[in-house]
Parts: C-alpha cells; structure tokens; sequence
C-alpha cells in the first residue's frame, strides 16, 4: 500500500508539472482536476461497480460532447413526447410541423430517436438537422428511420447521461402529451429553470387547438399545487402553451430576439445581447426588477476579464447585476422585456 501511495504522489506531482507547462490551455486546470479524481478513487480502493458506472458515464459523455461540439454555433431544440402515438395521429402531424418549422428557422432537433412524437420530430425537421439521444432498453427500442445510422445518433445505457444531454445542448424544449417519461423530462425541465441549475429556455407545452391535455394540467397545478402555497403564480411563466408550430417557432425566435444568454462571473450575473441596450430599458430593467437586484444597479459593461475564455462572444454586448440567484421565474420576466425592446 506504501508503494501505491508513493507512485500516486509521484502521478500527482507529475499532474502538477504537467499543468505549469500549459500556461497556454485554457482548459488545463479541467484535465488536471480530472486527472487527480481519478488519483483519488484509487487511493479510495473504490468498489469495481463504481468504478464501472464512472467509466461507462464518462464514455458516455465524452461521446456525445465529440458529436455535438461542431454544431456549436447552431440552436437547438429538445421535442418530447410519447413514442406510442402513430402517423396517423393529429399529434405526429403537430410534431412534424414544429421540427420542420424549427429547421426553416436555422434550428437543430433533438430528440430521443424512437418512434412517434420524436420520429415527426426528425421526419419535419430533416436528417441533417436532426440529433437522436437513443435510451437502450431490454425492450429494444430501434432508432426511426429519418435518424437511423446517422453519425449523430447517440445511443445511451445510462439515463441519467442521456438527460444530462438533453439538458446541456437544448435552446429550447418543446413537449407534447405523452406519459410516464414525458412528464419526468416536463418537470426536469421546469425544476431545473427554477432552481437555476440550468440556463433558462423557452419551455413550451404542445396541444392542438381544443385540447385539454395541458389545460387540465395546469388547472392541476393551480387548484392542487399553487392553492397549497407549494408553488407561486410568476413560476407559471417558466412555461407556454401553444397550439399551433407557427407559434412554437416564434416563442423561441422571440426568446433569441436580443437576448443571447447568460452566465456567472464571480458574484455578477452578465447579461448578453445581440443589440446594445437603451438607456431607458437599462431604467426599466432597474425600476421593475430591483427586487431581484441584491446590490447595486443592472448597467452596461464591456465583457469582464474571466470572459476571455469564451473569446465566441466577446463581440456581444452586455448587461451586469447582482442577481440574488434565487428568483428564476422573474429572471425569466426580465429576458422577456430585454426582448420586447425595438
């Protein structure tokens, strides 16, 4: 045990002369730490079934990170929905509209490559904007046909990887009725917007005209949910309700219209977009959102040093504020006046 310890210390301090001579990579602290907490789970004589679901993960992920990341710069939309409904259904006619409508637009697709609502998905929006994040089941489940055997099919052992995937990648999500598993990525979606554990995104719930589905289960939330105090009215605005693909695709047009995205540098929250903010918005913005501002004012700026490891948006212009990273659904009210702008 001596001796392991002792060739572990000396990989460590190999790690550490290592991360001194890349001055020049950003991400070389990234390895680094990665590096070391594999260090560490031997030292810890991890169990080999965690050390399988570990690699496997890691796998998993390091796969899906190398599919996606030349489609970067491309928005992309998540569509759930049941994979029970046929072609024949008014719902896969609704979901082939939205992915074609996503990809006249100039978005990608996501979907999880079955059948129904996610093959109308791939079917509108075309192969080469379509992405397939496939669950293998002990029922198997085949990838449709508009993504099979398409280099951007993933296929996934773990769920919780697959998720992780949805989430990171998605713009946007786009839920249609389904069952059990739709309604778990429906409140994963809204959970994680209001906890602030992922970037906030339109997340709109798909019906047809008349349809009740969604209705009745925003009547649920309101008369069993919300009268108990569990949630409050302004966290219904993490979500839409829409019946028809014209208006799915302008809620996420909309979404994108000046905002461009988010993210935090120390205790600041910076705020950017595609046009420079007026004077009068900036007064706006601090008159109807100071009760989510925990100190000073929302303002201009120009991109803040830690930015510079993200040199694709350095050209976009900027909002800063001290966000009390708590109140998500009026964070989510703000980007929509920074949209409503002319």
């Amino acid at each position: 045990m001596e001796q392991q310890n002792k060739t572990l210390g000396d990989l460590g301090a190999q790690i550490d002369e290592w991360l001194r001579t890349q001055n020049d990579s950003v991400n070389a602290d990234q390895f680094a730490g990665i590096l070391r907490t594999l260090l560490k789970l031997a030292q810890d004589n991890a169990e080999r079934g965690d050390l399988k679901i570990l690699n496997r993960a890691m796998q998993e992920l390091r796969h899906a990170f190398r599919i996606f990341a030349p489609y970067r710069h491309m928005r992309k939309v998540s569509i759930f929905g049941s994979s029970r409904v046929p072609e024949s259904d008014p719902y896969y006619h609704l979901a082939r509209s939205v992915g074609e409508g996503l990809a006249q637009a100039g978005f990608m697709v996501i979907t999880g490559a079955g059948p129904g609502i996610m093959q109308a998905g791939h079917e509108g929006a075309g192969r080469e904007r379509s992405f397939g994040v496939n669950i293998r089941l002990p029922s198997v489940q085949d990838a449709n046909p508009f993504i099979r055997n398409d280099p951007k099919l993933m296929n996934f052992h773990f769920f919780f990887t697959r998720k992780l995937v949805f989430v990171k990648e998605a713009d946007a999500v786009v839920i249609f009725p389904g069952g059990f598993g739709t309604h778990d990525e429906l409140m994963e979606s809204i959970t994680l917007a209001q906890t602030g554990k992922t970037h906030l995104v339109p997340i709109i719930l798909m019906d047809l005209p008349g349809g009740t589905y969604w209705s009745r289960w925003e009547e649920f939330l309101r008369d069993d949910v919300m009268s108990r105090g569990y949630i409050v009215e302004r966290e219904m605005t993490f979500f839409r309700i829409l019946t028809s693909a014209e208006a799915a695709v302008e809620e996420i047009t909309k979404f994108y219209r000046n905002f461009h995205s988010y993210r935090f540098v120390k205790g600041d929250l910076v705020i950017r977009l595609n046009f420079p903010p007026s004077p009068a918005l900036i007064d706006r913005l601090n008159r109807d959102f100071a009760d989510i501002v925990s100190g000073g004012k929302v303002r201009q700026t120009e991109p803040l040093p830690p930015e510079a490891d993200d040199p694709g948006k350095l050209h976009l212009h900027r909002l800063v504020m001290r966000f009390n990273r708590e109140d998500y659904a009026r964070l989510r009210q703000m980007i929509d006046v920074i949209n409503s702008e002319e």
